[in-house]
């Protein structure tokens, strides 16, 4: 791995993985009354659902298959990604019971290679200089990580109201907010990440945090700092800013 991977980026032209989870089955509850009939996924932004704006990304970048996994009003959701023909898709159906983000990945991990992919639906983001799935695949070293995260800068988080996620050092290693800190990167949503991260899960509903502090004790959890914008649509009141951003470019 080189340790300048956007140096390096003109030669990387292989992808990590050819796969991405695409985290789509949540209930939606910050974004009502817009998902009252609706899942979350499906709220349009710019003039397209959100859950196009990440697959339109995967299949920009060549990335060939994406697994949605599904829970909230499925069916309209199975429905909108089954018309895409880039990437494929196939379904991770959570409909008995919805697993948080960690269970997910779990129950749809036989349908993942090692390592894959994983973005939320409810973020948009604008590539910088290089494309973000070619850069963490520069920067992907399955001897060292269980996952790479890609990280927004504090300051360029648009529409972003948290105290941030993570610091990082000269390695790219990642550590916790420190308490009564605000940390200087905030996770994007975007991810490369192995089978080892999701070894040994617990049974049932559990959050991907508890899969990253246990590679932050064993010192396998790894950050890239974006160059791009990036926005978090969560909430109603996010999508007008996001689209005037977007409008002007």
């Amino acid at each position: 791995m080189s340790t300048d991977p956007v140096a390096d980026y003109a030669l990387a032209d292989r992808l990590a993985s050819d796969t991405a989870m695409v985290l789509a089955a949540g209930l939606g509850k910050r974004m009502r009354p817009l998902t009252a009939s609706q899942p979350k996924p499906l709220v349009r932004v710019a003039g397209k659902p959100l859950i196009d704006h990440a697959l339109d990304r995967l299949a920009a970048a060549g990335i060939a298959r994406a697994v949605v996994n599904v829970h909230y009003l499925p069916d309209a959701l199975i429905a909108h990604v089954g018309n895409r023909r880039q990437p494929a898709i196939t379904i991770s159906d959570e409909r008995e019971q919805l697993l948080e983000t960690g269970g997910g990945l779990v129950k749809a991990q036989a349908l993942l290679p090692d390592p894959f992919f994983c973005v939320n639906s409810d973020n948009i983001w604008i590539d910088g200089p290089y494309d973000t799935f070619h850069l963490l695949s520069q920067a992907w070293d399955a001897a060292r990580m269980d996952a790479l995260l890609l990280l927004v800068p504090h300051t360029g988080a648009r529409n972003f109201q948290g105290k941030g996620d993570f610091h990082m050092d000269g390695l790219g290693r990642l550590t916790r907010r420190r308490s009564g800190r605000i940390a200087p990167f905030v996770f994007s949503g975007i991810q490369l990440a192995s089978h080892r991260l999701l070894r040994d899960p617990p049974e049932g509903p559990f959050s991907t945090n508890l899969l990253w502090d246990r590679a932050i004790e064993d010192g396998r959890l790894y950050g890239l700092a974006f160059g791009g914008q990036w926005f978090e649509v969560g909430t109603p009141q996010a999508i007008a800013p996001t689209e005037a951003a977007l409008a002007g470019g």
